[in-house]
């Protein structure tokens, strides 16, 4: 039996030093749940490609996890999130490396949302540090969708270091760490729509530029990196010549489930505590994920006859993605409708690769860059006070277009030096023959199905 005493006093319960325990503990849960996004991701591209290349596309995930793990706490994080900025681009690697200087308390603003009302403590800076891991992560294992079944493992490896280094914590730091795509005073918006000194002398730009929780650093900047990346690496062996069939939807679905379960703490997360906030966000990125895959579905519906689980789990993502950057300023209606456009657009974006010839094995730019653009530029008619269609003028629009189009320019730059690099000194492609046979066995010696290594089946 439950005493009573024990639930006043639980809810009495702050940390020490003021921090609010509700809060940590919120966000050490949110960062879990976004780091379930990363295997939900493996499974989702796992099922959609060839049994050969299975478990290459569950390691390129795994991959993520490791790198990252290793390079956040070193300098990825001091680089997104440090105090010093410099030149609006990124801050000093070495002012938080491992863990150094990591400040008692975070009031998660970034200088993104300033006034956003959060408590001065609102939870400990060493869980804002395992938080943006697991952003980092996410980020760069998405990429992963685009060069599914051709590349060295070892290659992605050190890929995924370089990119986390050099455009990752950059972008995030332009965005949300006060840098040029932020509202801080040093940047775009400031320069062009000013802004003046509040409270405790804080700067507050008069036109802030949006994203609560990652279309432009997380889907924009995966999206443009995964089709610069796939344009020099160059196309499977077979595409165009025979048609590629996801070997396992159910575990296309499964990953889709677990996405929507773990974007819980991705949006509600990004309000930084157990709060409203994080009550709407969670509200509104249901709202939209479910007309998006009802978007797509119906698309599909009117295009092919078919209404199809591969549709339905790629809408769900399709909307995740979209909602993302406006999940806590659009009303529940407008969430529904941003949802539907960003089904629609998706469903018929990744029809692209065909048309113009590039192979995006696993859709990552029909539906993270343009469901990610979408949502991005959508705030800007969208948000309450601030969109066009609630009487807020163009400015948002203005800065909502600008900020996607820095961030598309420079980690598309960026992504295109690393890349060609690595394709010049140690090579991305695993060999013709390995690509045929199966790259599972070519790469990690292993294959999913006994069946197919027994029968000499490469489908």
């Amino acid at each position: 039996m439950i005493n009573p005493q024990h639930i006043l006093l639980a809810a009495d319960i702050t940390s020490q030093d003021g921090f609010l325990a509700g809060n940590g503990a919120w966000m050490l849960t949110a960062a879990s749940f976004v780091l379930l996004m990363t295997p939900a991701v493996a499974f989702f591209y796992g099922g959609m490609c060839r049994s050969k290349s299975v478990l290459n596309m569950l390691m390129l995930s795994a991959g993520a996890m490791i790198v990252v793990s290793v390079v956040w706490p070193l300098w990825g994080y001091s680089i997104a999130f440090g105090s010093e900025d410099h030149i609006g681009l990124f801050s000093n690697p070495f002012e938080n490396f491992l863990l150094n200087n990591i400040v008692e308390s975070h009031n998660g603003t970034f200088g993104v949302v300033p006034g956003a009302g959060l408590h001065p403590d609102s939870y400990a800076g060493t869980i804002d540090v395992a938080f943006q891991l697991t952003f980092a992560v996410i980020t760069v294992a998405l990429i992963s969708g685009a060069i599914a079944e051709r590349v060295k493992f070892s290659t992605w490896l050190i890929f995924v270091a370089l990119w986390v280094t050099f455009v990752y914590a950059p972008v995030a730091h332009m965005v949300w760490g006060g840098g040029l795509l932020s509202g801080a005073e040093n940047s775009v918006s400031s320069f062009l729509f000013g802004g003046n000194r509040g409270e405790k002398d804080q700067w507050i730009a008069n036109v802030v530029p949006h994203d609560f929780a990652g279309g432009t650093v997380v889907h924009i900047n995966a999206g443009i990196a995964a089709l610069v990346t796939i344009l020099i690496i160059g196309k499977r062996k077979m595409f165009g010549k025979e048609t590629v069939r996801p070997h396992n939807l159910p575990f296309v679905m499964l990953g889709a489930f677990l996405l929507w379960f773990g974007w819980f703490g991705f949006n509600a997360g990004s309000s930084f505590g157990a709060n409203d906030g994080a009550g709407y966000a969670w509200i509104s990125t249901s709202a939209a994920t479910g007309a998006a895959a009802l978007g797509w579905l119906i698309t599909e519906r009117i295009r092919d006859g078919k209404f199809t689980s591969l549709g339905a789990a790629s809408g769900i993502v399709a909307g995740l993605v979209a909602i993302t950057p406006a999940a806590d300023v659009v009303s529940p209606g407008y969430a529904i409708l941003l949802g539907i456009i960003a089904g629609v657009l998706c469903c018929l974006a990744v029809g692209l690769k065909t048309k113009f010839n590039y192979d995006d094995s696993l859709d990552v730019v029909g539906v993270h860059f343009v469901g990610g653009l979408a949502g991005t530029v959508l705030i800007g008619f969208f948000a309450t006070e601030t969109g066009i269609f609630n009487g807020g003028g163009p400015k948002q629009l203005i800065i909502q277009v600008l900020i996607a189009l820095i961030a598309i320019i420079y980690s598309g730059v960026i992504t295109a030096i690393i890349t060609f690099a690595l394709e010049k000194t140690i090579g991305w492609r695993v060999t013709e023959d390995e690509e045929v046979s199966g790259i599972d066995y070519a790469n990690h010696g292993e294959t999913a199905y006994d069946f197919v290594a027994s029968s000499g089946l490469g489908k």
